[in-house]
Parts: structure tokens; sequence; C-alpha cells
């Protein structure tokens, strides 16, 4: 009767229904928060005061005092700022793998985008509107032509595009920075040469009235992203494709659907996604380029698209989630004399989480059948 009490427990909590999703989400990101809450305890600081400072800091919550020309504002529009690749990229992840692509070359795509478009625009002296959509264009074809290599690998020779994926990280952050350390490395710094304002695509310390903030100009892109990509997935024809090829490949071709079509134009379209997170992370704040480093974020984007079921709604709120936890961090740190490794440790517990979204899934389902074939027996022990 105990494991009965269990099952119908986490059946309830996690079960079956049009809001499965959205409650296993929930359940990962309290999980989260609770283990975060017991690091704080055992550090001997209060868990409440914690979190407060983090929202502080990602300026959802005004601070006691702010620096000139700065605001809750200005915290917040930092925080879109570096939130923008992440949309991109966990975006990207979702489309591949609605048609069961399991794309782990997101960070490959970034880097390889970022410095095609540095190389190409960002060095050079064409007025600021040009370039900025310059390098969105150079970045979203060399993203297309990534990803779209990638499924054409997978579909003519069955590759496995785990392995493809890993080669072409290697293979991108190695050519990548052969090139960079013998043409464009900065003597001082290490890293690439940083690029001109003109094909910036963040605004640094902006004046907006009498607040300096950093302002992203591809935001309202990526919020673009989210809403067609949702059109898409729900609304049209290549949508339903993608999923009927990720759901079942023989099926699929068996009613007509061309499965080396779905594959490719998937990872193109994936392509094109991390190519903007890409030239908006490389092309945003960072504005250089570090030598064999691939940035974290293409990995850390597959764990918070996991977070929002791989849904383009989702990956934008799963985005600000994990991001506001990242900003918030450095305030955190100062104001309750904690390392800001503990709030990265939040951010791993709550992605490592979400990545097991899938099993919660499966065992509240496997749990539901067993319950429902009890009471169809009579109510078994």
């Amino acid at each position: 009767m105990k494991h009965k009490g269990y099952k119908k427990a986490v059946v309830k909590i996690l079960g079956p229904g049009k809001a499965q999703y959205l409650r296993i989400s929930l359940f990962c990101i309290v999980i989260s928060l609770i283990a975060g809450s017991v690091l704080l305890l055992i550090l001997g600081k209060n868990p409440l005061e914690g979190y407060v400072s983090i929202l502080q800091g990602a300026g959802f919550i005004p601070k006691a005092r702010y620096a000139g020309h700065k605001s809750m504002f200005t915290d917040f529009m930092s925080l879109v700022n570096y939130t923008t690749p992440m949309i991109f990229a966990s975006l990207s992840f979702a489309v591949a793998m609605r048609c069961g692509i399991f794309n782990i070359n997101i960070s490959g795509m970034m880097l390889f985008s970022g410095f095609i478009a540095s190389i190409t625009i960002g060095y050079s002296s064409i007025p600021a509107p040009l370039a900025q959509i310059l390098v969105i264009l150079i970045a979203v074809v060399a993203g297309a032509c990534s990803g779209a290599l990638i499924g054409f690998l997978k579909h003519k020779f069955n590759a496995n595009e785990v392995v493809i994926s890993i080669m072409f990280n290697y293979i991108v952050s190695y050519v990548i920075s052969f090139f960079i350390q013998t043409m464009f490395i900065n003597p001082t710094t290490r890293q690439s040469e940083r690029v001109g304002e003109n094909a910036m695509l963040t605004g640094i310390d902006t004046m907006i009235g009498d607040l300096r903030m950093d302002v992203s100009y591809v935001f309202p892109l990526a919020v673009i992203a989210v809403i067609l990509i949702s059109f898409m997935f729900s609304k049209t024809r290549i949508g339903f494709e993608l999923k009927a090829v990720g759901m079942n490949h023989h099926a699929s071709r068996y009613a007509g659907i061309k499965i080396g079509r779905s594959v490719i134009f998937s990872m193109a379209l994936s392509g094109v996604l991390a190519g903007l997170a890409g030239v908006s992370y490389y092309m945003g704040t960072f504005a250089s380029i570090q030598p064999r480093v691939i940035p974290s974020l293409g990995f850390d984007s597959i764990a918070v698209a996991l977070l929002g079921n791989n849904n383009p709604f989702g990956c934008f709120l799963a985005s600000f989630l994990v991001m506001t936890i990242r900003n918030g961090t450095t305030y955190m740190s100062s104001r309750l004399g904690v390392l800001r490794e503990i709030a990265s440790l939040i951010t791993g517990i709550l992605l490592l989480f979400s990545a097991c979204g899938g099993a919660f899934k499966a065992l509240a389902d496997k749990y539901h059948e067993e319950l429902a074939n009890d009471d169809e027996n009579g109510g078994g022990k």
C-alpha cells in the first residue's frame, strides 16, 4: 500500500495530461531551488535572501542603491542582452529535436558563424546599419550551410549526428584557433581582434534618458523567431512532417513524406538559429573570440530546451530563468559573501534535472498504467 501511495503521488504531480510537460518542468525548477536552499543553509546563509539577491542582480527587484546612470532597468537590459543568444541556441536544438535529431553541434555552429561574420564584416569600415544587417545575414548563411551538411551526411550515409557533431566541434575549434593565432590575434588579450563598433549587435553603455545600458539589437529578432517557429510547429505542413519524421521514419516514408528533405531542412533551420546565437554572442557583448574555446552556452542550451519541453515559448521562458540565475550571481556573491560557483551549481542542478525530464515522464506514465491495471483487476496490492 505504501508503494501504491507513492505511485499515486508521482502520478498526481507528474501524471499524464495536457499539462504534464509543464508540471515536469515546474517540478525540476522546484527541486533545483530546494537543493540550492540546502546548499545555502549549509553555508549558514538565508536561502530567501539569496534568491531575492539573484532577482535584484538580474533586474527584477530594485537594489538598495545604484551607481551613477544605473537602475533596475539597466540590470534587466543586461539580462536581455545575455539571454538573447541562449534563446536562439535553445530554439536551434528544439527544431532539430522535433525531427528526431540530437544536435550537439550548436557550440560549433555558433563559433563558425561568429568567426565568419567577424572576419568578413566585423573588421570592415562599412557603415553601422548596413554592417549589422550583413553580419546577421552572413551568420545565417554560415549556420545554414553547416547544419545542412550534417543533415546531408546523416541522410545520405546514415552517419550518427552525435559523432559528426563532436568531430565538427573539434575541427571548427582548432581550425579557427589556427587562423586567429596566425592572422587575427590581439597581442595583449590573446584573443581575436575586437570587432568594430559599426558591426556590433549590442549597444554598449548606450545612453537612454539618464541611464547608461547595454541594448541588444537582435532581441526583437529572437522574439520573432519564437513566434515563427511556434507557428511552423503547430500550423504548417512542414512542421507536421518534421514531427512525423521524428516520431517514426518508416511510417513517414510510407505516408509519402520525403525523409531526406525533412532531415536536411530541420538541420539547416537549426543551423540558421545557431548562427543567430553565434553572431549575437560574438558580435554582442564579447566582440572577440578566444582561441581553442567553444561556447559552453551551446551545450547548456540543450538542457534549457529540454526544460522548455522543446516548445518555442518554453525555450524562451527557460532561457530567461537560467540566465536570471547566472546574471544575478555577482550581486548575490557580493551581498551574501558566497562564491559565485554556488549559483553556478544551482544552475547546474536545474539543468541536470531538466535533462532528466524524459525519465520523469516515463516513470509517471508507467505508474499511471500500473495503477489503471490495478483498478481494472479490483485494486491489487
